[in-house]
């Protein structure tokens, strides 16, 4: 299931066109604040060398990351993303990514997550740490 504006809380609705995770086909497949599973195909994602592009990694990172912490922060607070880190250590040429994003630390201000990324061998392609700042929702 792609995350769409209405699954995320406190998502801007006028935005839902512009999402980057359809432009990459990122499908989150497991909605669990302390267990967000979400893949990315490598056709589409791909930088000159034919590669996936080590950003793309990044943003399926954050995107995991960013729904996690939205998830733990809802529903008084929304969560942006204040640091994110990624370790790339294997090239991926073909097939689908999944990255498993699981809670390192969830306060009341800031929330951070690890994010591993595998291929379709299970094996780590990159690994990356997300940091959200938890702020007070806007008032309606």
């Amino acid at each position: 299931m792609t995350p769409a504006p209405e699954d995320i809380p406190g998502a801007d609705q006028a935005a839902a066109h512009e999402q980057l995770t359809s432009k990459l086909g990122i499908e989150i497949t497991r909605w669990d604040a302390d267990r967000l599973v979400g893949t990315m195909p490598v056709k589409g994602n791909r930088q000159p060398y034919g590669l996936l592009h080590g950003g793309a990694n990044a943003v399926l990172a954050e995107t995991l990351g960013s729904v996690a912490a939205a998830m733990h922060a809802a529903p008084d607070r929304l969560a942006v993303g204040l640091e994110l880190s990624c370790t790339h250590h294997r090239a991926v040429a073909e097939g689908v990514v999944t990255g498993v994003c699981t809670p390192i630390h969830r306060g009341r201000s800031t929330a951070t997550y690890e994010i591993v990324i595998t291929d379709e061998q299970d094996r780590r392609a990159c690994t990356a740490r997300l940091t959200c700042f938890l702020k007070d929702a806007p008032k309606v």
